[in-house]
């Protein structure tokens, strides 16, 4: 359910059925990290958000839906994306109808691959409307 309110209706038939492990906290006992087949997948915020890793996005991205989450940029930017740089808003393409600020959003190409994940600072709305500005900071490149 957390899934489908975070990236939208139906994105959670994308999750693996099988192959899922999970990390306990010691000294709380919550939910900290899900794997997936031996890679970080999710890690689970205090609040009981979620922070995808790439791995988590190429996943979920299989679901048509999840690109409402997601920002396109240009070809241009994608190796800087994938080591890890935030997204300025002049390079945005177009970003999906879920892409709000302080939300989990991930970076994708023109072809719709997964090139990072981060945290939006703008509405998805403007990102490609301004020509100055960070847009999404980058927490986690695929090349990284």
């Amino acid at each position: 359910m957390i899934v489908d309110y975070l990236f939208g209706r139906g994105v959670s038939r994308a999750l693996p059925k099988k192959g899922l492990t999970y990390a306990y906290s010691r000294r709380s006992g919550r939910l900290k990290l899900v794997f997936h087949e031996g890679k970080p997948f999710v890690t689970i915020k205090p609040s009981g958000a979620m922070a995808l890793s790439v791995h988590g996005a190429q996943v979920l991205a299989k679901s048509p839906r999840f690109l409402d989450s997601c920002v396109q940029v240009s070809d241009d930017v994608a190796e800087f994306v994938r080591g890890g740089k935030s997204v300025f808003c002049k390079f945005v393409v177009k970003a999906g109808k879920n892409v709000l600020p302080r939300s989990e959003v991930a970076v994708v190409d023109s072809g719709g691959r997964v090139l990072g994940v981060g945290v939006a600072v703008i509405n998805g709305k403007h990102m490609a409307q301004f020509k100055s500005g960070v847009a999404v900071k980058v927490r986690d490149g695929l090349g990284q």
